[in-house]
């Protein structure tokens, strides 16, 4: 988790910074942060957040954020580098969204370990549904 933290740290986004990290086999296969797509202005870079302006709730309304999830950016770096994620394990800064939960299916991964966050109620009922395994992190004492 030390790891999906430090890859938080990259995030651009001005309400919450997200990292995730993919890991078969004690490997870790790709990393992601949240931020805008790739070459494009950042949202501190044309004037602030929008859903922060339009008062949206967090874990509402996804579709406006401009920043592109933790989570599908680790499966895109995937994807554009050919590497295989099936079967995979994603550790991840905040639990995953609704629309994440879907591309986690998708992608073949079987395992989710969040840190924190709101578990999206959308996203709880569909990873349990593909039976993904979920687990809050627990740090060591």
């Amino acid at each position: 988790m030390e790891v999906t933290e430090l890859v938080s740290k990259r995030s651009t986004c001005l309400r919450r910074s997200t990292g995730a990290i993919i890991v078969k086999e004690k490997r870790i296969l790709a990393t992601g942060y949240n931020g805008p797509p790739q070459g494009l202005p950042h949202c501190d870079e044309l004037g602030g957040c929008l859903r922060e302006r339009l008062n949206i709730p967090s874990g509402e309304r996804h579709e406006l954020c401009r920043a592109i999830h933790a989570e599908q950016n680790a499966i895109i770096q995937a994807a554009k580098l050919g590497i295989n994620i099936d079967g995979a394990t994603l550790y991840v800064t905040n639990y995953p969204c609704f629309i994440c939960a879907k591309m986690l299916i998708n992608a073949g991964i079987k395992k989710v370990v969040y840190k924190e966050g709101y578990p999206d109620k959308w996203a709880k009922d569909i990873l349990e549904e593909a039976g993904i395994k979920v687990v809050k992190f627990k740090e060591e004492q």
